[in-house]
């Protein structure tokens, strides 16, 4: 700051490194010494309504202030807070000693601001920048990340490294600060780092000028020791010899054009997972869990690395992997002599990693990767106290986890939800609900093809921080989540592409037990369909409907709603499918058949007489009308062998036309792929059938088996092993071996008989 300002004894810098167990250590120290009457925190002005909260006893690390436009929720910003930050503990010491804090960073009305005008600039096409004045290739950049510089001076691999080595690790008290302030300091001066772009540059002026203004106005109020805890890479800035009303024009003149937002913000539990750089966190640290431990074992008399390899002993005891105490001396041994070999006061966590590959791992990179997970990074995720601002849709959620026992947890775990439990049946509809809400708490499992038949539903559930955002989005449809819910649902209606999509989104509501939804989803639905010709969205829009019709029940929903719906889908699918399947490729034939199963099994699901019967007509027309695609044709002849509706005979003299001499043989293997409809069954067990193929193979002459070779293999690859095998066996025997009728087994009717009593009263049927 410029000479014009106070005296600069009365401000006392302290440059730290967010979320670092070492700067908070010292910062605690310095602060505790100092006995400041005003602290300085870089951090959102909006916030500091909140800092109150820091004591309750619901607060629990890591958190993160949130701060959104509540008319645009799309414009947020975190702040994360881990319980080793320096910042956190420097507030919570303010609290504590009744000591005035503020934030003192560019608001956030002004910063969102800036964020929405680039991302309104981005969406308009830039022109090209020319090429350099050479004409030649790009200057490499510099490295962004300061401490690089410095890290290379002394040695290390990086930043990283070099700054956990010489400040997080250390126990350094408040002269610690001094040095980081020269060194950061000069650094700059040096150049050390540029800006991403022109943009950045000018953010990052505006904050440092806003956080001078700050301190300015700290010292006209009167106080005489004031704490300024900021970004290390800042000390530079807020020292800059810039005069106060310089700082005051470049803030107006920069931020006058911006549009004027609102902006709310609250706190949010956070996850060590989120903090990583992995996440997108730009001030992100590599291994949370162990800054963690970092902060934990200065309290404890008991060295740092046995404290650490404990841990992964126990973590590898909890998997049944071997570990004893001699492991545990040998790697402690090995982690200190590799910190005695590289001039280290104590080991890292290099060393103890490479201590635990060694002894305890022997190397094996999976059980390092999911220590890694574990501790390194670590699962702990926080938690706020009820009674801070939040959206009514978060707090109804909050109400509901709490009723139906559904902790929040940032590990994955399964959760299998009986749905003939009241208290089940309410979670499995809530996390439907959510799920509208593009907030996926929980993703369905399925246990099988019948699995939706079953009484059970087996949820994955994960809870991630940027949810509670979500939720705020969410507000915008509604203040209770059913209301939301089905707002939602009805606009995600309007925009859907096609039937099928409806038809999910159909599912969907009924599984949330949104009635109103289901209303105007099925309306939406029906009129679409009724404007439909396409088979294949028709018969796409068939199996979640049909689901719903047989087993809503099951659920408790009220499957009566879209019966009607179902009905005329199936009415409308049997009149468009036989023009659908002609004048068509292989491709679209093949997609085509995929639909055309799952419509049929939709189809026997309903058990309508009047819907069947025109399934079936449509079926016999596919399977007999000339121009058809002939997969299509043998998969409609062998769906109405099945049901009963074609005779053995009548599908016999279908094969035998469809497999004679004078068919062209790609077509003739085209027809016998739908009709055997990866089912080897029919062969197996029908002489007839076996008789019609094994003549068309045995009776094509070399040019035309080579042809449809690859077909015919393509066909019989879709059978079963033990089906290729059979096969096989009754081919062997000769052409005559399936005229040999099967000898049908003897029964004993009596003692059949016997257990229909007890199946009758299992099955609830009457005797």
């Amino acid at each position: 700051m410029s000479e014009d300002q106070a005296p600069p004894q009365l401000l006392h810098f302290f440059g730290i490194r967010h979320h670092g167990p070492g700067c908070a250590r010292s910062l605690l120290r310095a602060l505790r010494a100092l006995r400041p009457d005003c602290l300085l925190v870089e951090g959102p002005p909006e916030g500091e309504a909140l800092l109150p909260a820091l004591l309750q006893p619901g607060m629990e690390p890591p958190v993160a202030l949130l701060s959104y436009c509540p008319d645009e929720p799309g414009l947020a910003v975190y702040h994360p807070f881990a319980e080793f930050s320096p910042e956190w503990q420097a507030l919570r010491w303010a609290q504590a000693e009744a000591v005035p804090a503020r934030f003192i960073d560019l608001p956030l009305n002004h910063a969102l601001a800036l964020d929405k005008a680039e991302r309104d600039a981005a969406a308009d096409p830039a022109p090209a920048e020319p090429p350099g004045p050479e004409g030649g290739e790009a200057e490499e950049a510099p490295h962004r990340d300061p401490l690089h510089w410095l890290a290379r001076a002394a040695g290390y691999a990086d930043g990283e490294a070099w700054w956990n080595h010489m400040v997080e690790e250390r126990g350094d008290g408040e002269q610690l600060f001094a040095a980081i302030d020269e060194a950061m300091c000069t650094l700059r001066a040096e150049g050390g780092e540029r800006p991403r772009s022109a943009a950045d540059a000018q953010r990052e002026a505006l904050r440092e000028a806003h956080m001078r203004q700050c301190l300015r106005a700290a010292q006209k109020e009167g106080f005489r020791r004031i704490a300024v805890v900021c970004g290390a890479w800042h000390l530079g800035g807020l020292r800059a010899a810039s005069t106060a009303k310089a700082d005051q024009a470049l803030l107006k003149d920069s931020l006058k054009s911006l549009p004027k937002l609102k902006v709310q913000s609250t706190w949010v539990p956070w996850t060590y997972g989120h903090l990583t750089r992995a996440s997108g966190y730009g001030a992100g640290i590599a291994s949370p869990g162990w800054y963690e431990h970092l902060w934990r074992s200065a309290e404890r008399e008991s060295p740092r690395a046995i404290g650490w390899l404990t841990r992964v002993a126990r973590l590898m005891r909890e998997r049944d992997l071997d570990c004893s105490s001699a492991h545990l001396i040998e790697a402690a041994r090995l982690a200190d002599s590799l910190a005695a070999l590289r001039d280290r006061p104590a080991p890292g966590l290099d060393e103890l990693h490479e201590a635990t590959r060694a002894v305890l791992t022997l190397g094996d990179d999976a059980l390092l990767r999911y220590i890694d997970a574990a501790l390194v990074v670590g699962d702990r995720l926080g938690r706020v106290p009820d009674d801070v601002p939040t959206v009514p849709l978060q707090r109804e959620l909050e109400q509901l986890q709490k009723s139906l026992r559904l902790k929040p947890e940032a590990l994955e775990k399964t959760l299998d939800l009986d749905l003939r439990q009241p208290n089940d049946l309410a979670r499995s509809r809530l996390l439907h609900r959510l799920n509208l809400l593009d907030l996926p708490w929980g993703r369905l499992g399925r246990l099988g093809r019948g699995s939706r038949g079953s009484f059970h539903e087996v949820w994955t559930l994960q809870w991630r921080p940027e949810f509670a955002l979500r939720l705020i989005e969410a507000s915008q449809w509604g203040q209770t989540l059913p209301e939301a819910a089905t707002a939602r649902a009805a606009l995600r209606a309007a925009e859907a592409a096609d039937l099928g999509a409806l038809s999910a989104l159909v599912d969907a509501v009924l599984l949330a037990d949104l009635p109103d939804a289901v209303t105007r989803v099925s309306q939406t639905l029906e009129d679409r369909a009724a404007h439909s010709a396409d088979a294949a969205q028709l018969m796409a829009a068939l199996p979640p409907l049909a689901n719903v019709f047989r087993y809503g029940n099951v659920r408790q929903t009220d499957a009566a709603m879209v019966g009607h719906v179902l009905d005329r889908l199936i009415l409308r699918a049997a009149l468009s499918l036989p023009l659908a399947c002609g004048a068509i490729d292989e491709e679209a034939a093949e997609r085509l058949r995929d639909q055309l199963l799952a419509a049929h099994a939709a189809v026997g699901l309903r058990q309508g007489e009047a819907q069947s019967e025109a399934w079936r007509h449509a079926l016999g027309l596919v399977a007999a009308q000339q121009g058809s695609h002939e997969l299509l044709q043998g998969l409609c002849t062998r769906l109405l062998l099945d049901e009963g509706v074609w005779s053995a005979e009548r599908a016999g003299v279908a094969l035998s036309l469809h497999l004679s001499v004078g068919t062209e043989p790609a077509r003739a293997a085209a027809w016998l792929d739908g009709f055997l409809n990866r089912n080897a069954l029919v062969l197996l067990h029908d002489a007839t059938v076996w008789r019609l193929v094994d003549g068309w193979l045995t009776g094509l002459s070399e040019e035309h088996f080579l042809r449809v070779l690859p077909l015919v293999r393509r066909s019989f690859a879709a059978f079963g092993p033990g089906e290729r095998r059979d096969l096989g066996q009754l081919a062997g025997r000769g052409p005559r071996a399936a005229d040999a009728a099967p000898t049908p087994p003897a029964w004993d009717e009596a003692r059949a008989a016997l257990p229909l009593p007890l199946l009758r009263q299992l099955l609830g049927m009457p005797a």
